[in-house]
């Protein structure tokens, strides 16, 4: 029952994503609206429950566990949580936990979150103009986030700035975004904004910008050199020679990058997505709460990989949106 998880096309799946929360104290414009109907809380997976259902997959081969939301940092207690799945680190089975954020909690969490064994953080920050900031995240003030990310660095942390690319809204931003990185020792990933929540389809042609776009860009100003590094995730990596920086890209509109997937996500409601780009999940709280005998649960989640998809079906056509999810990217965990 421990033997490692592999799906039908033969992927190790060795990483695992956690929505703890489906709340947050931002409302981006591509993630949800803002007027959110959240979860009743007592939907949601305890931390202990949590706690067993990733213990459970890290005995299955998972090495790799990132904590996600809505924004993991506001759920209550979360730091439990984080010292629990720290024993894993420490037994040699996880080879890294670590979380991706919003920033807006960091300066509270950095240094305990060190502690805990975390040794890098994504932060998502799509502009450095602080009322563009609040116009993307309606809730949200860019210096907390800032004042996060010196709390992140203090503590040890490495950082990586996500930015989602937004056409007409950070894309005169491309090259201040890059050099601050550089100037600040952060690793930068751009992404494809994604077809997730009901946002209205005419919003989300209006935000795409491809990153075949923004790189040709970038190669204007730069010497791009392709790199073969893969963290475990679907960006792909060049390096700028002119300032030594590595810049990722997650395309999954311009690029299909599901050909090594290894990951799955877990929801904070105990639901799992073998792909993000597909509708198709296995419940995993059912099994979980109907025995103290993990054999059930882990049978669930062996039948769940086997229905692990080859790709997902996202797609931007001239005129419309295909693939479209019709659950927020909150619900998921990105």
């Amino acid at each position: 029952m421990t033997a490692p998880l592999i799906d039908p096309f033969a992927r190790a799946i060795t990483y695992l994503r956690v929505s703890v929360t489906d709340r947050c104290d931002f409302r981006c414009v591509y993630c949800m609206s803002e007027h959110m109907q959240f979860l009743p809380k007592a939907d949601l997976l305890t931390l202990e429950e949590l706690d067993r259902l990733c213990s459970a997959f890290v005995e299955m081969g998972v090495e790799k566990l990132r904590i996600t939301g809505g924004e993991p940092l506001v759920r209550r207690g979360i730091m439990t949580f984080f010292r629990a799945m720290s024993r894993h680190l420490a037994s040699g089975a996880l080879k890294e936990l670590t979380l991706t954020t919003n920033g807006s909690q960091l300066a509270k969490h950095a240094a305990e979150l060190a502690d805990c064994g975390v040794r890098r953080v994504n932060v998502s920050l799509d502009t450095l103009d602080a009322a563009k900031f609040a116009e993307i995240t309606r809730w949200g003030r860019l210096p907390q986030v800032l004042d996060g990310i010196a709390a992140a660095r203090a503590a040890g942390l490495k950082v990586k700035i996500n930015v989602v690319a937004l056409k007409g809204v950070n894309e005169d931003e491309l090259f201040s975004l890059t050099r601050w990185c550089a100037d600040e020792g952060h690793d930068l990933t751009f992404i494809e904004v994604m077809p997730m929540g009901d946002l209205g389809e005419e919003d989300r042609l209006d935000q795409y910008w491809p990153l075949s776009d923004l790189r040709a860009r970038l190669a204007e100003r730069y010497t791009l050199t392709d790199l073969t590094d893969r963290t475990g995730g679907p960006a792909r990596y060049v390096r700028l020679a002119e300032t030594g920086q590595r810049i990722g890209f997650i395309t999954p509109l311009t690029h299909n990058f599901c050909e090594s997937c290894n990951r799955v996500r877990l929801t904070c409601t105990g639901e799992l997505y073998m792909c993000l780009g597909q509708e198709d999940r296995a419940d995993l709280r059912a099994p979980l709460r109907a025995s103290p005998d993990d054999a059930p649960l882990r049978s669930a989640i062996r039948a769940a990989i086997t229905r692990k998809p080859k790709g997902h079906d996202f797609d931007y056509s001239r005129q419309t949106v295909r693939g479209q999810m019709s659950r927020h990217m909150s619900h998921t965990g990105g």
